[in-house]
């Protein structure tokens, strides 16, 4: 039993909203009560009791779209000039050269990274499964880190590989899908066209039928312009939009599409500095579309090799350019700019990200009887003090030097500010070997 005790308390949902100084009661995996003076709740004996005074306590952010077995490349073409360009340097020349251990490493590292920065939930989108072992080891380093991780499994888009895949979901989910207490969960990842690798990584009904037959979700990458706008409209008319669709990036679509999106109750994962530095379609974010038709997105980081690594990166990206649209489309006229807000981009990160993820009723908020994945952010620091506004400030003014504490299913993953249990000298040596082995096998 934990007993967080005093801070305030950002719960993200809207029947209990915040408490400027509250408490929030943790047994086992699960929050047991959120509200005031709860050093009195009846199973509130014996808890562990964790001053918060000064702090917020908040849900964890929700990652829904990450490759993470590119993190040794981390930064390694930080000015890519478009999505060719990372294809051909990421995807062609550099991922044929994992090996399962290298896919392990590279995992693992960005789901301690995600830890750190205050993301209890982290959707890995693995597309260089290139043999069974390959995603063995991907599953394996989310177990490890013990954040809460969904597999999105799909085959690579070049070079050899066993031909395993979609067959191996089977495998997959029977052996990893409730994993490790329940913390790891399984889709299907797909691409939306046979443009970038040909028809088979395609979604449509022959990857949907493979989806439906094991209850899990499917995410499809890469939907951005007129041909997926095209392929959008085919899925509606064959039945394939529901809310078990995932729909990533969404740049540059047709109206069309999107009122399609909207009536079927897909969900959508936005990638804010993705789009605006790759350049994917129109570059901007398709935030007032989602908007538009009903979607409320979850947000995502997408390539490491490229972008920021966190999701405070993403809230403020996205928040400065809706708004920067929606003032720009209304200077020199009457309009009034409908300007999204600090608490939307928090809601985007938490709430609708576990929603987006197929766990809305598991995690994204601070409710009783969901499973307790939370933050306590230090607001006194340099950087955060004074506390004036909880939820501005976790948006506009926090990073992960501000996250003292990081709890994923009642388990503390950070305390001190600090990674539990992870060597980083010892962690630094195995990534600098895997990079250093990849490149030379890459060369």
């Amino acid at each position: 039993m934990m007993l967080f005790t005093g801070g305030t308390v950002v719960t993200m949902d809207p029947q209990i909203g915040d408490l400027e100084r509250g408490d929030v009661l943790v047994r086992g995996d699960q929050i047991v009560a959120v509200g005031s003076e709860l050093r009195a709740h009846p199973e509130a004996a014996g808890a562990s009791v964790i001053d918060t005074t000064g702090r917020i306590v908040s849900p964890g952010f929700v990652d829904t779209h990450r490759h993470a077995w590119e993190a040794q490349l981390r930064r390694s073409i930080p000015d890519v000039n478009d999505l060719g360009e990372y294809v051909m340097s990421t995807l062609a020349r550099i991922a044929p050269a994992y090996t399962p251990q290298d896919m392990y490493v590279g995992t693992r590292l960005a789901a301690l990274t995600a830890l750190d920065a205050g993301i209890t939930t982290l959707l890995d989108f693995s597309h260089n499964s290139r043999t069974t072992l390959h995603s063995d080891a991907a599953i394996q380093a989310l177990v490890d880190t013990g954040i809460r991780g969904v597999h999105a499994s799909m085959g690579p888009h070049f070079g050899e590989w066993d031909r395993q895949w979609p067959d191996d979901l089977t495998r997959l989910h029977a052996m990893y899908d409730g994993a490790n207490d329940g913390l790891v969960s399984l889709r299907l990842a797909a691409l939306a066209t046979d443009e970038i690798a040909g028809p088979a990584l395609a979604y449509g009904r022959e990857l949907a039928a493979v989806a439906r037959d094991l209850g899990i979700g499917v995410s499809v990458d890469a939907v951005f312009g007129a041909p997926s706008s095209a392929a959008i409209m085919r899925w509606a008319a064959d039945g394939l939009l529901n809310p078990d669709l995932t729909l990533i990036h969404a740049t540059g679509l047709t109206p069309d599409a999107w009122r399609a999106m909207g009536d079927a109750g897909v969900t959508v994962s936005l990638a804010p500095t993705s789009d605006a530095q790759i350049g994917l379609e129109t570059a901007v974010p398709a935030i007032d579309e989602a908007l538009g038709v009903g979607i409320r997105p979850g947000l995502s980081i997408d390539v490491e090799v490229a972008l920021a690594r966190d999701i405070f990166t993403q809230m403020r990206a996205l928040h400065a350019i809706q708004r920067m649209r929606a003032v720009h489309g209304a200077y020199g006229t009457d309009t009034v700019p409908h300007r999204i807000t600090t608490r939307d981009v928090l809601d985007f990160a938490t709430l609708q990200g576990a929603r987006t993820n197929g766990l809305g009723d598991v995690t994204g908020s601070l409710t009783p009887g969901k499973q307790a994945d939370l933050l306590v952010v230090n607001a006194g620091d340099v950087n955060t003090m004074p506390l004036n506004d909880a939820v501005g400030t976790l948006v506009l003014g926090a990073d992960a030097r501000n996250i003292e504490t990081v709890v994923v299913a009642g388990r503390v993953r950070k305390a001190d500010g600090r990674l539990v249990g992870v060597d980083v000298d010892t962690l630094r040596g195995e990534v600098t070997a895997s990079r250093d082995a990849i490149l030379k096998v890459a060369e």
